[in-house]
């Protein structure tokens, strides 16, 4: 292999990065970070001088636990300022300038292309608007709402759209932001008293570009003013496209006139990829990235095995690639499936929802754990910090990252509203115990085993 092994120490450990942060808060803090060297055991990374006390500080246990899901436990991992030396006496970067780069606009991912985009009978309509908005914003339809599980492309044509409209359109002036960019940015204008530069920022545009919609519910003061921001643009002939993890509908926590403004535009579902194009996208992301092609086996044993998210897909190639390179090993079908057992993706056949593609559902998650451990639905979802009540509620955060493809805050709304790092903690306490208790390890083992084969008719009906 000819590709840098430092270069795919990065990839892979920013794949874990983006799972565990976000996007927004990986683009901005993370994104700059360099391998400066590793050697199996030792990680250095290199950070710009004026951020890396700041990094470190609020990301460094982060670092650690993703360096170590993605290397192995051996691995500690050191952050390093990379270029000029740090001006004497100043430990922590510009804060009024690192809130400004925080507020402003998100800049497009530049491989997240229409021309990069895998078309497939899941997503062909879905593509097929979003070019439609891009070609004619304002026009074509509006609100575009892009909706499917986690994974499947939606964050992808959000961002191709703001790329073509950067390269053809320039004088549009385009937000591009997520759901919880915008509470964040709403919560700190109304702090810092400059809500009317807030204002100003999202609703004098053009194109107003929204991922993850969903994580404005519950958030009653957040969803007034994106209800008055939404009114003001639609009115104003701006093109709002919006993105989120299930159909305006199923918005249950959402106030109604905000979910009947979704609605009334275009609803655009994208589907988990079919096996032909989940290997189209990985030959995409290998001539992306500049690989050499793996051999068709390894194509294939990929593709089979990941069914249904194209992140984890597209990680799964980085991981077996990069496996191949560090280790000097040949890359061929016997090396992916070693990589992949070691992910715990079942083997084709092995388990019966991934082999048909169906994801569990959150609720699911949450109903087998509940029969596991003796609990109703109603006590896992309950604030209590009893430890009867707490660890099957860790357990189940855990599983339900790790088999439904939800994204962090998504899962912690299902838990009665709690945050993301709430969720991420719950899974990092939960790999530990499973890693240390053969007890606790077994428990998993079996619950992991029922979401594979349990139909979901069946876990419902268990429910009652």
């Amino acid at each position: 292999m000819n590709a840098d092994p430092l270069e795919h120490t990065w990839t892979v450990l920013a794949a874990e990065l983006r799972a565990a942060v976000g996007e927004p808060l990986f683009d901005v803090w993370l994104a700059p970070l360099t391998v400066a060297a590793y050697d199996g055991s030792h990680l250095v990374l290199h950070a710009p001088a004026e951020t890396r006390d700041w990094v470190t500080e609020r990301f460094g246990r982060i670092l650690q636990t993703s360096a170590v899901a993605a290397f192995g436990p051996q691995v500690d991992l050191e952050v390093e300022r990379a270029g000029a030396a740090a001006v004497p006496g100043r430990d922590e970067p510009d804060v009024p300038a690192v809130r400004q780069h925080t507020l402003s606009r998100q800049a497009p991912n530049p491989k997240y292309t229409f021309d990069q985009f895998v078309i497939g009978g899941s997503n062909r309509f879905a593509h097929a608007a979003a070019l439609a908005v891009a070609e004619n914003p304002g026009t074509a339809y509006n609100p575009l709402y892009l909706c499917g599980p986690p994974g499947v492309g939606k964050t992808h044509l959000l961002h191709a759209i703001a790329t073509y409209l950067d390269r053809y359109a320039g004088g549009l002036r385009i937000q591009l932001t997520s759901g919880e960019a915008f509470a964040n940015d709403f919560i700190g204008a109304l702090h810092g008293g400059n809500i009317e530069a807030f204002k100003a920022r999202h609703r004098g545009v053009d194109i107003l570009l929204v991922d993850d919609v969903q994580f404005l519910m519950a958030k009653a003061r957040t969803e007034e003013e994106f209800f008055h921001t939404f009114n003001h643009l639609r009115d104003a002939g701006a093109q709002i496209v919006l993105t989120s993890d299930r159909p305006p509908a199923d918005l249950d926590r959402l106030a109604d006139r905000l979910r009947d403004r979704f609605a009334s535009g275009l609803i655009a579902e994208v589907l988990p990829p079919d096996l032909q194009t989940r290997r189209a996208v990985l030959l995409k992301r290998v001539a992306l990235d500049g690989l050499p092609t793996p051999p068709s086996d390894v194509l294939d044993t990929i593709a089979q095995r990941i069914t249904v998210n194209l992140r984890a897909l597209e990680g799964a190639l980085i991981r077996v690639v990069a496996f191949a390179s560090l280790t000097s090993r040949p890359l061929d079908g016997a090396l992916a499936s070693e990589v992949l057992d070691d992910l715990g993706t079942p083997a084709r056949g092995e388990g019966g929802s991934r082999e048909s593609g169906r994801v569990p559902t959150v609720t699911e998650v949450q109903q087998l754990t509940c029969e596991a451990f003796g609990l109703t639905r109603e006590e896992l979802l309950s604030s209590s910090r009893a430890t009867r009540v707490s660890w099957p509620r860790q357990v189940a955060m855990y599983l339900a990252r790790e088999h439904t493809g939800a994204s962090l805050p998504s899962i912690g709304a299902e838990f009665g509203g709690r945050g993301h790092t709430t969720v991420l903690h719950a899974c990092r306490r939960t790999a530990e115990r499973v890693a240390a208790d053969p007890e606790a390890s077994q428990t998993v083992r079996e619950l992991r085993a029922r979401l594979s084969t349990t139909p979901p008719a069946e876990q419902t009906d268990r429910s009652k």
